[in-house]
């Protein structure tokens, strides 16, 4: 029995080294932000993380625990065999997950969780966002993390699990691998306390990098995969009628609205932009333009200067802009078709009221569930990639923004009046490859990030610049509204401004009031209740406000994956649920700011779950 247990104690120690390895590995690939941290803060993640590598390693050790129990009867040969395919399918697994997250978390600021699994539900489209050089990367790492693994493994652990003799008292050894299989809920649980083992046992810094450093990829992957729909709401922070009547006091539209539309039934083009975030669109410190287009069309519209994206990423958007549905954190209400069908969608507002109604895009709609959403918004006709001939699909998302702008342009000319139209660009995603000489030098992901939105930036005032000369032009409101950003910084933190500042401008010949700037602070969950508000029209968005009604509150609300940042005009509050604590606040009266989001959250998350 002594060799057994030295089996296993040696295979527990593997898998401790092996995590430990991986966290190492996360920190070079994330050196610039590996080097603006304290080595005393380099040291906190490998001490508080190692209790996470714990609670996985009793994870994984289950199953041989489980087989030493009959096993003591026999001798170790199959037991052997097992042990090797069992781990080598394990570090093959495990490195992919290790590798993929380290990359990943340049772009998400967050290690990497169950919505992966939405976007691999349609794999060509997930492949498009990557860079080639990006598989090479994957391809030698895969190889050297996991030959390397392997081949430690079975220099320094496989030959334990030989010469196992067949045990004389095996009734007794058998009650000892059983009472050593249940005590494995210890380490699981991450010791004796009532909390079970979660993400905030692992967090210690005021600085997400550390604290995400610390977390185990492999734990955070399952834990998600397997609580990624709560049946009850995790945001419980008070008492839930309070929590609803703030929301109320916060979205009530009193007041006289500006009006800024003319009365009648005007055209509705939609035109949500691909990663255009504010810090792209406003004017550089180095006084450059990425989007001079949209620059100098601001002059000639209504501007909407600080209003914010309602989550992350385009599946946290669409359901904002489309729906006036606020994020969620750690998952989309987009992924639940049964759910969507039931909320309020600008398409099917319009559609009451004779519109024609066809959402365009580029690529597949079935990425990350998007049709569903589409569908259940109103919109009446889809036109993705498919409806294009194969010669134009010359991106790896699909079609590019401008050839689909195009065809947009020509189908306008004879639609049927009134309409209402909705865009989604794709040129500006990742990996940043767009059909036009190159303006910003460099290889850099920030330079090609540039030049992409360069790209879509000028496809958009070649649109417009036509579309001034139509017949509809006069009757028609255009929105140019991004669905988010992107990390421009490896400093930047998941909640960071740069992220989730977004420019919103409204255009066309049906705008009673131009050049000018609206500075209430508002959101993508505003837009319909905005819109509607202007035509006339009755529907009910809980979560959204009229901005342009004179009374309304100036305020906005959005979710990253760890909690949410609420904003107002003398405050700002960044609360990280997982750490159970504000990490930034500003402003006057902070206290009060953080109760509005937690209230604001936590009805959120209550309406949900009802649906």
């Amino acid at each position: 029995m002594i060799k057994r247990l030295k089996s296993i104690a040696c295979y527990s120690i593997f898998w401790l080294c092996f995590f430990i390895i991986a966290r190492v590995f996360f920190l070079i690939v994330q050196f610039k932000e590996t080097l603006m941290c304290k080595p005393v803060e380099i040291l906190g993640t490998f001490w508080h993380g190692f209790q996470m590598d714990v609670s996985v390693t009793g994870y994984l050790l289950l199953i041989p625990l489980l087989l030493s129990v009959p096993g003591t009867f026999f001798n170790g040969r199959w037991y052997k065999v097992f042990m090797k395919f069992y781990t080598y399918l394990l570090i093959i697994l495990f490195t992919i997950i290790i590798v993929v997250d380290a990359e990943l978390y340049t772009y998400w600021g967050f290690r990497m969780d169950s919505s992966l699994l939405d976007y691999l539900k349609t794999p060509k489209d997930a492949m498009a966002s990557i860079d080639t050089r990006l598989v090479l990367y994957f391809v030698i790492s895969f190889l050297l993390f996991a030959g390397l693994s392997i081949y430690l493994f079975k220099k320094l652990i496989y030959s334990t699990f030989s010469k196992f003799e067949r045990l004389k008292y095996w009734y007794l050894h058998s009650v000892v691998f059983l009472v050593l299989l249940g005590s494995m809920i210890i380490p699981i649980r991450g010791g004796f306390s009532v909390a079970a083992m979660n993400a905030g046992f692992v967090y210690f810094n005021d600085k997400p990098f550390p604290n995400h450093t610390a977390i185990n990829v492999v734990w955070n992957l399952g834990n998600s995969a397997i609580y990624r729909q709560p049946d009850k709401n995790p945001y419980s922070f008070g008492n839930l009628d309070e929590a609803y009547a703030r929301v109320k006091m916060l979205t009530e539209s009193s007041g006289e609205t500006d009006t800024i539309i003319r009365a009648g039934k005007p055209n509705i083009l939609l035109i949500i932009i691909e990663s255009f975030g504010s810090a792209m669109t406003r004017v550089q410190k180095n006084d450059s333009i990425i989007a001079p287009c949209f620059n100098k069309l601001i002059k000639e519209g209504v501007f909407f200067k600080n209003f914010y994206s309602a989550g992350y990423r385009t599946d946290r958007a669409l359901p904002g802009i489309l729906n006036g549905y606020p994020s969620l954190t750690k998952s989309s209400i987009i992924q639940d078709p049964k759910k969507t069908q039931f909320l309020p969608g600008l398409g099917k507002l319009f559609v009451k009221e004779g519109y024609t109604t066809r959402f365009w895009y580029g690529g597949d709609l079935n990425f990350a569930n998007f049709s569903s959403d589409i569908i259940n918004s109103g919109f009446q006709t889809r036109i993705t990639e498919s409806s294009f001939d194969k010669k134009y699909r010359n991106s790896k998302w699909g079609i590019h923004d401008g050839i689909v702008l195009n065809v947009l342009y020509d189908s306008l000319n004879n639609a049927r009046q009134p309409f209402f139209e909705g865009v989604l660009t794709l040129s500006s995603h990742e990996p940043f490859e767009v059909p036009m000489k190159t303006v910003f030098k460099g290889t850099s992901v920030n330079a090609k990030f540039k030049n992409s939105i360069f790209y879509t930036d000028s496809c958009l005032g070649a649109f417009i610049d036509r579309a001034k000369k139509t017949n509809w032009w006069n009757n028609t409101v255009v929105i140019l509204v991004a669905d988010h950003c992107r990390r421009l910084s490896p400093e930047s933190p998941a909640y960071s401004d740069e992220i989730f500042q977004i420019p919103m401008l409204w255009l066309g010949g049906a705008l009673v009031k131009k050049g000018i700037t609206i500075d209430k602070i508002g959101s993508q969950i505003d837009i319909a209740k905005t819109l509607a508000g202007q035509l006339g029209l009755k529907e009910e968005f809980p979560f959204a406000k009229n901005i342009l009604a004179k009374n309304s509150k100036s305020f906005a609300f959005y979710t990253f994956i760890e909690g949410f940042v609420f904003v107002t005009d003398t405050s700002y509050v960044a609360y990280d649920h997982t750490a159970g604590k504000v990490v930034v606040q500003k402003g006057n009266n902070p206290e009060l700011t953080e109760k509005y989001g937690k209230s604001y959250l936590q009805a959120v998350y209550d309406d949900y779950l009802k649906r």
